[in-house]
């Protein structure tokens, strides 16, 4: 189940470089007594597994517009509709003083009438649980800007596949797996350009949707995801993204992701992406095309 949920990742992209156009001396005033001091789409949007980033990928930002002293949160829905599947994923992240991020997300992931095809009735639907936690060890992708060294975080994935008798019977190995990640984040606000990059260590097939590991190979593998926006305005960026898949499962290769993005963020409080996503084959179907919607709202 590929799902290129590209567009959160992009979102945060986007209203990172927004501020690319305000000279960093008045974005960094600081905030009144219990008000976020964060700059406007610095915390990141939520990407499909429920960390702060882009729509496909981890970024090394910390999600909510907490600064150093305070918490913020995020809560979002985000919607892909291929041309055989759909997905949903919805959840909540808190970060806490700009420094570590827990977050929950739910997916659910519709094979529509390819369910039939398959034996597992037309509508059937995969849920998984994904559980996040991410830490900023190096780096302030915002502050740092005469620094050659990104915003540096490493963090995980936990995932449980409800759905364990029927992933094992297509392969995989256990309905249950952890990715770990290292994400960098550069911020160029003189330039209006962000950029990411995210090496993933996974034995997740389609993200977990058809659970961990198979029977081609059973091992972590490095997968590299990348992120790219350019701000148009302050409340509106372009980007896009990749992300590379293992390929564990004789039933199906997996193809990698891409997407391209368009993200605005008229406030700190709400922000919404609209993608055209590429996840390549996903078990019997190919050339799954698309769109990816998300909103946010937070604080």
């Amino acid at each position: 189940m590929s799902c290129r949920s590209l567009s959160r990742t992009a979102l945060i992209a986007m209203a990172i470089v927004l501020y690319c156009h305000t000279p960093l001396h008045a974005q960094t005033v600081d905030a009144p007594a219990g008000l976020s001091g964060k700059l406007l789409l610095t915390g990141g949007v939520t990407q499909v597994e429920g960390s702060a980033g882009g729509g496909l990928t981890p970024w090394a930002v910390i999600g909510g517009y907490g600064s150093e002293d305070q918490i913020g949160a995020n809560a979002y829905y985000t919607r892909v509709d291929v041309s055989d599947y759909g997905l949903d994923s919805y959840g909540v992240l808190v970060g806490f003083y700009d420094r570590f991020e827990i977050s929950l997300a739910r997916q659910r992931f519709d094979t529509q009438r390819i369910g039939a095809a398959l034996g597992l009735g037309s509508g059937f639907e995969f849920e998984q649980d994904i559980v996040g936690l991410k830490w900023r060890v190096a780096g302030d992708a915002v502050v740092e800007q005469d620094s050659w060294l990104p915003q540096i975080s490493i963090g995980l994935q936990h995932k449980r596949n409800k759905q364990g008798d029927i992933v094992r019977a297509v392969g995989a190995q256990d309905s249950s797996g952890t990715d770990v990640y290292i994400s960098a984040t550069k911020l160029y606000l003189a330039q209006s350009l962000l950029l990411n990059g995210t090496l993933r260590f996974t034995k997740a097939n389609q993200m977990g949707i058809l659970g961990f590991g198979g029977d081609r190979r059973d091992s972590y593998r490095a997968q590299l995801e990348m992120s790219a926006a350019y701000l148009l305005s302050r409340q509106l960026a372009i980007g896009a993204e990749y992300r590379s898949k293992p390929n564990n499962l004789g039933i199906a290769d997996e193809d990698d992701w891409w997407d391209v993005f368009l993200a605005w963020a008229p406030n700190k409080h709400v922000s919404m992406t609209l993608a055209y996503v590429d996840l390549g084959n996903i078990v019997i179907a190919d050339d799954q095309t698309g769109y990816y919607f998300s909103l946010q709202g937070g604080f």
